[in-house]
């Protein structure tokens, strides 16, 4: 007999679906799953998660009118089963490659994805949001949130319900628990609670009440409804959501299909204002490898399906964040003063290690940068020496913290920027390209960057013995450079420079990790009888007056190169040679910054070459400067 067609090969688009008999979503579901699976073993990803909302992703396509039912997905990293669902599955193996699907929603990808999203705790503001336009227009569609129990530690997630409770419009928060474990046991009980909680019957019970409150003596009727409050959330745990002004539905299991369907169909029906749907689901469900794993498959690289080993990597030089971990562990047992900080990445930034060895002197915040930023401001206050690790594109969340309780109170704050520039496959969300250009506008902000792991250890070491103001290091994801370390890091002099190579030239001056590539350019340019000078800047504030004048002087050329946007390093040094009266000797000037776009996903060699970041984009910058440019084969054959 011929074999029957997979399910999931007659399921394009969501309206495909809503063809189905409620008998085949498991069915579908399975071979989601098994899809999924199978994509992101060949192109590595955010794995687990994923795998955590199959049914619910099945269930919310089924029951709601998408794209016209607005589906927003908190951070979005959850959302490959959506994508394949929604006409992309042809190209679901292209995720997070260059020219491929984002690893996250992305509204220019598809009108099934209504808001972008990569970082946490969004999607309820931005649903209020798309809820109130659709009042305003007098339309009729619903709008559904999907967000995890962890983005729900973020307060922009309490900002908005708070908002949507008092604004009273008809929206649907599915809240994923995945990992808190804040809910009762799930089971037959609580699933039929939640059918009960959300249907008809209930929901006129509710009004009925309502409507007899109104008309008791004010005193009685607030007395009632906590007591009727109050033992409602003491039966589902939904007290805080109701307090907020949201009706609570759940908990319900997230892989029950049976449970979900007719839960979200009497929310969709019978919903006047917010309502929150607490659905209990299992990162990493249905595949056992990512069950098993500690961190159930967070994120993998390409990995074997049948036994869910991970490909390794060559061995090479350890990565930045294992040294600047180190670094700070070794800081840390010769002051009792150094605590570190992180945003639920403990893992992500190395404070694990650092955890491991001082677990009172590390506090991981939750999402939750805004908070982490002040946190840091006050232990300051008492004397102790908080090292803030977050990633670059994490810190842009907390910036008024920085600026009104850090910098302007002048507090010792040390910020370890991980994620310093572009970042490769998780693209334009997470790349860390302003931090430079919105610290050293600071009054007083010490703002450096690491060439190699061997500086970040001197630079942890700085950050470690400034006492009297804020100051900030950065360095870049992966792998070092291969450099040999110290010992220990020993404190730099602030606001100096280094040469590493003296020319005439003309001048390169790097301001953190693309130093390699300018020495590499350097050693070109000598081939083409252009003797070149090379120095690493190290500070971006206090700049090294001395050094960037003396470079302006002794040569006709002046090239500065950073990883970060316009606005940054470069500006800096433009402005001090303006001011200086440098510009008007003759001196040229090519500041190399990062385009003025968001660059998306690819390699981070294949980035930074279309940024002109590399070696080639740097000789040919020179040569173009000094009148002597190379032709296109001339550039692609530079060693």
């Amino acid at each position: 007999m011929p074999a029957k067609t997979p399910l999931l090969d007659t399921v394009r688009w969501p309206a495909d679906l809503r063809r189905l008999a409620p008998a085949q979503l498991k069915k579908l579901a399975d071979e989601l799953r098994h899809e999924t699976i199978n994509a992101v073993s060949v192109t590595g990803g955010h794995l687990g998660a994923g795998l955590g909302v199959v049914e619910l992703t099945v269930a919310l396509h089924y029951v709601f009118d998408t794209p016209n039912d607005r589906l927003i997905w908190d951070v979005g990293h959850q959302a490959y089963p959506h994508k394949i669902l929604t006409g992309r599955r042809d190209r679901i193996r292209t995720l997070r490659q260059g020219g491929g699907l984002s690893g996250f929603t992305k509204r220019a990808e598809s009108e099934y994805d209504p808001f972008g999203a990569a970082h946490a705790s969004t999607s309820i503001s931005a649903g209020l949001g798309m809820a109130a336009a659709r009042d305003l227009k007098g339309e009729r569609n619903n709008v559904i949130c999907v967000i995890g129990d962890g983005a729900m530690s973020a307060g922009m997630a309490y900002e908005a319900m708070n908002n949507a409770g008092a604004v009273k419009s008809r929206l649907i928060v599915v809240l994923n628990d995945n990992d808190m474990s804040i809910a009762p046991p799930v089971g037959a009980m609580s699933a039929y609670l939640a059918r009960r909680i959300s249907g008809r019957t209930y929901s006129r019970m509710r009004k009925l009440w309502e409507w007899t409150a109104e008309r008791l003596p004010k005193r009685v009727a607030q007395f009632i409804r906590r007591a009727f409050e109050h033992s409602l959330g003491f039966v589902t745990g939904g007290t805080l959501f109701e307090e907020l002004g949201f009706e609570y539905v759940g908990p319900i299991d997230g892989h029950n299909l049976g449970h979900l369907v007719p839960v979200l169909r009497n929310v969709r029906d019978n919903g006047k204002g917010p309502t929150l749907v607490h659905v209990v689901t299992k990162k990493g469900h249905g595949y056992p490898p990512a069950e098993a794993s500690e961190d159930k498959y967070h994120g993998v690289v390409k990995f074997d399906v049948a036994t869910g080993a991970q490909t390794k990597s060559k061995a090479g030089a350890p990565s930045y964040t294992k040294v600047f971990a180190q670094s700070l562990i070794k800081e840390a047992r010769k002051d009792k003063k150094i605590v570190a900080i992180t945003a639920a990445m403990p893992a992500g930034t190395g404070l694990d290690l650092f955890a491991r060895e001082f677990p009172d002197r590390c506090f991981d915040v939750g999402i939750a940068e805004q908070h982490a930023v002040t946190f840091a401001a006050g232990l300051a206050t008492e004397g102790f020496k908080p090292f803030a690790t977050l990633y670059s594109t994490f810190l842009q969340r907390a910036y008024d913290q920085v600026v009104h309780d850090v910098a302007i109170q002048k507090l010792p704050v040390r910020f370890a920027i991980d994620r310093a520039g572009l970042v490769g496959a998780d693209g334009p969300t997470h790349a860390g390209s302003f931090d430079v250009a919105y610290l050293a506008c600071l009054p007083d902000f010490v703002v450096m960057a690491a060439a190699d792991e061997a500086e970040l250890v001197h630079m942890v070491a700085t950050a470690a013995a400034i006492d009297d103001r804020p100051s900030a290091f950065r360095f870049p994801r992966g792998e070092g450079t291969g450099a040999a370390l110290p010992t220990e890091g020993k404190p730099l002099e602030i606001g100096r420079g280094r040469v590493l190579r003296e020319g005439t030239a003309a001048a390169i001056l790097s301001f953190g990790a693309r130093l390699p590539e300018c020495l590499a350019a350097a050693d070109d340019l000598a081939a083409h009888g252009l003797s070149v000078t090379v120095a690493d800047a190290r500070f971006a504030k206090p700049l090294d007056r001395d050094l960037v004048l003396r470079l302006a002087r002794e040569h006709e050329l002046l090239v500065t190169i950073e990883e970060g946007s316009v606005g940054g390093f470069g500006s800096h040094v433009l402005e001090l040679l303006a001011r200086e009266g440098a510009l008007d000797r003759g001196l040229k000037v090519r500041p190399l910054v990062l385009p003025d776009t968001f660059v998306d996903q690819d390699s981070p060699a294949a980035m930074y070459a279309r940024a002109g970041l590399d070696r080639k984009g740097i000789v040919a910058t020179v040569l173009s400067a000094l009148g002597r440019p190379l032709d296109a084969r001339q550039v692609a054959g530079l060693r």
